[in-house]
């Protein structure tokens, strides 16, 4: 998945429902990707973020793969597929939905950040509060 650019099912993968704070991590070259209180529930059924850790660790191509134009986003380091990214996306503070892989993601823990050796980065996790949206509304808040 992550050197073919292949997409998991979705709904079904590890990390769609992971909303604990740590940061997720390039799972090829272990690069800092994303954090914890920038991940929120799309419900399109895979890890939502609303922006990169930073946006020079990830490489954004075209992808023409489907009937409609796809942004695709790959890591810098290891070219590791990610996912893609969609703008316009009215739930993400944003309005940038990074759709990603859980297959290309591990997620470490803000406790166990330290000893994985990404002590350096544990200053940047914020408080985590889970996004929702309403079925019923355009509304979005915070749990």
């Amino acid at each position: 998945m992550t050197q073919n650019g292949g997409t998991e099912p979705p709904f079904d993968n590890e990390y769609d429902s992971e909303f604990g704070r740590g940061i997720f991590v390039d799972k090829v070259t272990g690069e800092p990707l994303f954090l914890s209180q920038d991940k929120y529930n799309s419900h399109c059924g895979w890890p939502a973020f609303s922006r990169p850790l930073d946006p020079n660790a990830m490489v954004y191509l075209e992808d023409r793969s489907l009937p409609i134009t796809r942004i695709e986003v790959r890591s810098r380091v290891g070219n590791t597929h990610l996912g893609h990214v969609f703008y316009g996306d009215s739930w993400s503070p944003t309005r940038a939905r990074y759709c990603m892989n859980s297959a290309s993601l591990r997620f470490i823990p803000v406790e166990d950040m330290e000893t994985e050796g990404y002590g350096h980065l544990v200053h940047l996790v914020g408080e985590k509060k889970e996004m929702w949206r309403s079925p019923f509304s355009d509304d979005v808040g915070r749990i």
